[in-house]
């Protein structure tokens, strides 16, 4: 596995690799690797001829008083854990490379960075589309994978990819949950011991949603407040439980095939976020 920090020299071997071995797949990560990384590489293993994984904790996709400089790093363990999962190219740039002196320009997404976490996160998706654009042109990848447990960041990458024409296929795989149900999280590293005995009560909740669907109810307010119950049984502060359309993230009154049911909720002093699909 080779390990890459500059622009220029990710560009050049990118091009070269390209015409030498056919298709390559980049997962975008911000590190402290987890399984939910783990198994976008090895599906990118299963597509792609060359596997590139980058590692960059974006700075302008956090606001002032979130949790930037806390953010969970260990470059030396992601390395060893990427390269055991099949990695090629381990892209690692600095601040400087990413953003010189004199940088300015950032994508918004119109109306789909508004919603769900975006209104508590008000810069969160616009730094989300500038970093992912910017992997896309420097590694030029034929195929980008993510996780639907970051739903919004999904539907947000697909829609800039369609409205600015770029050659790469975004693809979204399932989320990847522990034993107990909890999504798998860089930030669940923040949880004390009790708090993390908690945190599966949001995937627990989404559960209770799926349950009265599949029996037949689809009032959306109704369901919603069925979870909501059992979330603040347990004192966790909800920032956003919706159900939603997949196309603009509107608030739906009745639960439909393709009805993203997302929740946000600050347990202690750490936001997590889960969803899911209704199919």
């Amino acid at each position: 596995m080779k390990v890459i920090k500059t622009i220029k020299k990710m560009q050049s071997l990118s091009h070269h690799e390209k015409e030498l071995r056919g298709t390559i797949g980049l997962v975008p990560t911000m590190g402290y690797l987890h399984s939910g990384h783990i198994s976008l590489v090895k599906r990118a293993k299963k597509d792609c001829d060359l596997i590139v994984v980058s590692i960059y904790v974006n700075p302008t996709q956090f606001g002032e008083s979130e949790d930037y400089k806390r953010y969970p790093r260990d470059l030396e363990r992601d390395g060893k854990l990427a390269k055991a999962a099949g990695t090629d190219i381990l892209f690692v740039p600095s601040n400087k490379e990413i953003y010189p002196d004199g940088y300015h320009t950032y994508i918004r997404v119109e109306e789909l960075s508004g919603k769900l976490c975006g209104i508590s996160r008000p810069i969160h998706f616009r730094g989300v589309a500038i970093i992912v654009a910017k992997l896309f042109n420097i590694v030029k990848p034929t195929r980008a994978y993510f996780g639907w447990k970051d739903a919004q960041q999904l539907i947000i990458i697909k829609k800039m990819v369609e409205d600015l024409n770029m050659d790469v296929e975004v693809i979204g795989l399932p989320t990847v949950r522990e034993k107990d149900g909890l999504a798998v999280s860089s930030r669940n590293e923040y949880l004390s011991k009790k708090e993390r005995k908690i945190a599966p009560v949001l995937y627990q909740a989404l559960q209770k949603v799926k349950r009265m669907v599949d029996s037949g109810e689809n009032n959306s307010a109704k369901v919603l407040k069925e979870a909501e119950d059992i979330i603040i049984k347990v004192k966790i502060k909800i920032d956003y439980l919706k159900a939603v359309n997949l196309t603009d993230l509107k608030d739906v009154k009745k639960i439909e095939k393709n009805t993203l049911i997302a929740v946000a909720a600050w347990i202690g002093g750490t936001r997590l976020i889960d969803n899911i699909l209704i199919k």
